[in-house]
C-alpha cells in the first residue's frame, strides 16, 4: 500500500532550496511527503529502462487577469513564481502548470489576451521545456477553444525516464466531466502498460468527491480511477482547490498543490468558497509551488516539498 509520511511541518523561509536538501528540512521548517511507488526501481530493471533520479516542478492557479482582494500582488506573484524556480541551484527536468493558467473571463479577446500574457511570462522560465493544461476558468466556457489555440491539446501523455505521464482534461466540458471519448483513449493508453508500470496523471480537479458542493470533484473520476486501480504504481497531482492536500483511494495517491494568487479554506470549513484574507503580516502566506523528486533506489518514492512564494 502506498503511505503518505509527513516529516516535518513549517515555513520555509528560502525558496532556492538545494535538490538534495530534504533531509536538511528539519532545520528550515517546510515540508516533505513521500508517496511510496515500490515497483519503480525493479520495474525499470526488468523492462531494460534507463531509470534515473531526476524532479519536476508543479505549479498551479495562476490565475493571470484576476484583480483586486485578497491579493494586491495579483500582477506580480507570476514573475515572482517564475523567479523563484529560475534562482533553484539545479533546474527542474521539467515544469507543470496544472491548470487555471488564467482568470475567467466572458470577453472572448480578453480571454486571448490572457493567455498570450501568460505565455510569454512563462517565456522567462529556464527550463523550457514546460508542459500545460486548462483549468475551468482557461477552458469550460470555450470547451477549451481559445487555450487551444495557445498550448495545444488538452489532454495527453508523455514518457519520461521510465515514468509514463498522463495529463486529463477534467475542464472543458463545463459540467466538470471527463467524457466517455476521453476515457476511451485513457483505457487505450493504459492497456498496453504493465501492472507495475509507473504512472503519474496530471489534472486539475480532484478525481475524487473531496467537496462536490464547492465544485472539488469530477463527475466522471470514479471512472477514470477504476481504470488506474489495477497498476500498482499511480500517483496523481492536480489543482484548483488552493492548498496542499492528500488524500488516499486505495492505493493510488492523490496530492494537491498551492496556488500562486490566493488561497482557499480546508473543505467545508466555512459556509462559502471564499479566498482567505491577505496577512500583510505574513505577504503570500498560503501561496506557492512544490519540487517533485523520484529517486532510483531498492523502494523508489516520490518525494515533495513544498515551497511558498517570497517577496522580491
Amino acid at each position: 500500500m502506498i503511505a503518505i509520511t509527513k516529516v516535518t511541518t513549517g515555513d520555509i523561509m528560502d525558496h532556492a532550496i538545494k535538490r538534495r536538501s530534504f533531509l536538511k528540512l528539519a532545520g528550515l521548517g517546510g515540508a516533505i511527503y513521500v508517496s511510496g511507488l515500490s515497483g519503480w526501481a525493479s520495474a525499470a530493471a526488468t523492462a531494460g529502462s534507463a531509470y534515473q533520479d531526476f524532479f519536476f516542478v508543479q505549479l498551479s492557479d495562476t490565475h493571470w487577469g484576476f484583480e483586486g482582494a485578497p491579493n494586491p500582488d495579483a500582477h506580480g506573484t507570476l514573475q515572482k513564481a517564475v523567479k523563484a524556480v529560475n534562482s533553484l541551484e539545479q533546474q527542474p527536468d521539467f515544469i507543470v502548470f496544472t491548470g487555471d493558467l488564467t482568470h475567467t473571463t466572458d470577453d472572448p479577446q480578453e480571454r486571448r489576451k490572457r493567455l498570450r500574457e501568460f505565455k510569454e511570462i512563462v517565456a522567462d522560465l529556464k527550463v523550457k521545456d514546460v508542459r500545460f493544461m486548462p483549468g475551468e476558468h482557461d477552458a469550460s466556457l470555450d470547451n477549451g477553444a481559445a487555450y487551444q489555440e495557445f498550448f495545444g491539446k488538452t489532454h495527453y501523455s508523455f514518457e519520461h525516464k521510465g515514468v509514463h505521464f498522463i495529463v486529463l482534461d477534467n475542464v472543458s466540458d463545463p459540467a466538470g466531466s471527463i467524457g466517455e471519448a476521453q476515457l476511451a483513449w485513457l483505457a487505450a493508453e493504459l492497456q498496453p502498460l504493465p501492472a507495475d508500470a509507473n504512472i503519474v496523471v496530471f489534472t486539475h480537479r480532484p478525481l475524487f468527491d473531496l467537496y462536490p458542493q464547492w465544485d472539488w470533484a469530477t463527475r466522471d473520476g470514479a471512472k477514470a480511477v477504476e481504470l488506474l486501480m489495477p497498476h500498482a504504481n499511480v500517483t496523481v497531482f492536480y489543482g484548483h482547490i488552493h492548498q496542499e492536500h492528500h488524500h488516499m483511494t486505495g492505493h493510488i495517491a492523490h496530492h494537491a498543490a498551492k496556488s500562486l494568487i490566493f488561497p482557499l479554506p480546508a473543505p467545508g470549513s466555512q459556509p462559502k468558497r471564499t479566498p482567505l484574507a491577505w496577512d500583510d503580516a505574513y505577504p503570500y502566506r498560503g501561496l506557492g509551488y512544490r519540487e517533485i523528486e523520484a529517486e532510483a533506489a531498492p523502494k523508489t518514492d516520490f518525494k515533495i516539498v513544498e515551497l511558498p512564494l517570497q517577496k522580491g
